[in-house]
């Protein structure tokens, strides 16, 4: 099971993602992953989540900070 930690980056950077019109498949391929690997990411079925790493990568890929991934809280 994901934490609400998880759960907020990978809605963060779903929203991003779909924002700017990237499919699950070309935020795959930037990231230089599956495309099966993001679907688990996104699906909760799953407790596949982004690390650091990966939130510097896509924050480079989606033009945007790392930190707009991050609650401004802590969550609880």
């Amino acid at each position: 099971m994901k934490s609400k930690i998880d759960l907020y980056v990978i809605n963060k950077v779903k929203e991003k993602r779909i924002e700017i019109g990237l499919s699950q498949a070309d935020l795959a391929n930037e990231l230089g992953m599956s495309v099966g690997f993001i679907g688990k990411v996104e699906s909760s079925k799953y407790p596949s989540h982004y690390n650091i790493k990966h939130l510097n990568q896509l924050a480079k890929i989606l033009e945007c900070s790392p930190q707009d991934f991050l609650p401004k809280k802590a969550l609880s």
